[in-house]
């Protein structure tokens, strides 16, 4: 019987997924831990490896395919004992594999923080109860666009499994949706003039007319994760601004005795500095590293440091863990190794899940000062700009410093404005004082 290769899941959260590349064709020979097809997920590209050797009997999901779910069937395997005949009739059904797990209706209490893709909730989850008490049965997939189009899961049937409702059942809805309310509308007011659609329920949708000619890009599922986190973030998180300027002469002085007498393949930047300052700053006013949840604000007691590494086609947030306890040229190794991971589209879930601390660092683009939004459920984030030379007041006289503007976006809820401005106080102090973070 042919081996089923099923779409595999690369995060907890993942309910589907777009098959961006096949390695291999029909009739290739593979063997177990072969790269047989490149996976994209909402947060990278990943390697998927053959679990079993044999041939590759049929591919059954094309390469480019958008939405595959998670344990659908996406190639057979002919074990070395077979041949093409086997693939007659064979079953392509994902029957027996574990089905995608049910989203909670209320977080689980644990001491560590949430994952930070996990979605943004803001008020009351979208599907009501039925009659009776019952939770509507819905996949987590189904009840996101739910959520996001404003479809009411009460009024949509399930074709899943024992009635839940999975993602074509809510399009279905959505799709049924804006016909009904136009009928409604034009019963409603029939005289009215025509006047400009509105914007789709999914999200805004400007008025194209009058652009020049333009090129298409697809949205890869990457582009539309950050879009809809960021929008939510913004939309639902009360942020507000801290802004520093820390002068870096010291800091830049230090950095380059620490460098001339480092080893082959060390060298320390700016950036490093910053996240070791930020770990610091975070041991010292342990508040500031909180996460807000509606049940309680979680204080977290390790300095797990989220940095933003531009991607093609996005940004990602590999974590720094626990960079409080290390120094820098351990935070500088293990920056540069996974800044390479998520340039190769290498990363791993655990890589990049559950920072309680975001830096954004814009400088090397020469952007002297900018506010970053902050990533859920984290409940602050540093962005950080250019060392330039400015002029400064010392000692009552004027003189010229290499400065650098440092902007804390805060998550009001579950940090006050006076321990944001603790953090900052002594953020600033370590940067201006390198030696003390070598202590």
């Amino acid at each position: 019987m042919p081996v089923k290769v099923l779409m595999p899941a690369l995060s907890p959260t993942m309910t589907e997924g777009t098959l961006a590349k096949w390695h291999v064709k029909e009739g290739d020979t593979v063997e177990s831990g072969d790269v047989i097809a490149e996976i994209e997920t909402d947060k990278a590209t990943m390697e998927v490896e053959a679990v079993d050797e044999g041939k590759i009997g049929k591919i059954l999901v094309a390469e480019g395919s958008e939405g595959v779910a998670v344990n659908e069937v996406i190639a057979l395997l002919l074990e070395e004992d077979e041949d093409e005949s086997a693939l007659d009739g064979a079953d392509t059904s994902a029957a027996g594999a574990a089905p995608a797990a049910e989203a909670p209706s209320e977080p689980a209490s644990s001491s560590a923080p949430a994952q930070s893709d996990a979605p943004v909730k803001a008020g009351p989850a979208p599907a009501a109860p039925v009659s009776g008490g019952d939770r509507i049965k819905a996949s987590p997939l189904a009840r996101r666009i739910a959520a996001n189009d404003g479809v009411d899961l009460a009024s949509v049937t399930g074709s899943g499994p024992r009635g839940r409702i999975v993602k074509r059942d809510v399009e279905a809805a959505k799709s049924a949706k804006p016909a009904a309310e136009s009928a409604s509308a034009e019963k409603a007011a029939p005289s009215a003039p025509a006047a400009a659609a509105a914007p789709a329920a999914s999200g805004w949708n400007p008025d194209l007319t009058g652009l020049p000619e333009y090129e298409e890009i697809p949205n890869s599922g990457m582009r539309k994760t950050i879009a809809r986190r960021l929008t939510e973030s913004k939309q639902q998180v009360p942020h507000f601004y801290l802004t520093v300027d820390c002068e870096l002469d010291n800091l830049l002085a230090t950095r380059k005795q620490l460098n001339e007498k480092a080893g082959d393949g060390v060298k320390i930047s700016v950036n490093d500095f910053v996240i070791r300052a930020v770990s610091l700053a975070l041991k010292k006013v342990p508040a500031a590293n909180s996460i807000w949840t509606d049940k309680a604000t979680l204080q977290c007691k390790k300095q797990d440091i989220s940095v933003a590494v531009a991607i093609d086609g996005g940004l990602i947030t590999p974590v720094v863990r626990d960079a409080g306890s290390k120094g820098l040229a351990e935070i500088s190794s293990e920056m540069k190794a996974l800044a390479g991971k998520a340039r190769d589209g290498k990363l791993m879930p655990e890589d990049y899940q559950g920072g309680t601390f975001s830096v954004s660092n814009l400088g090397m683009f020469g952007i002297k000062e900018f506010s970053a939004i902050i990533n859920p459920p984290q409940g602050c984030i540093l962005a950080v700009g250019a060392g330039e030379q400015r002029p400064v007041v010392k000692d009552g006289a004027l003189a010229i410093a290499t400065v650098m503007s440092c902007t804390l976006s805060v998550d009001h809820r579950a940090v006050d404005g006076a321990v944001g401005a603790q953090f900052m106080a002594e953020f600033k102090k370590l940067i201006e004082d390198p030696l003390s973070m070598l202590l």
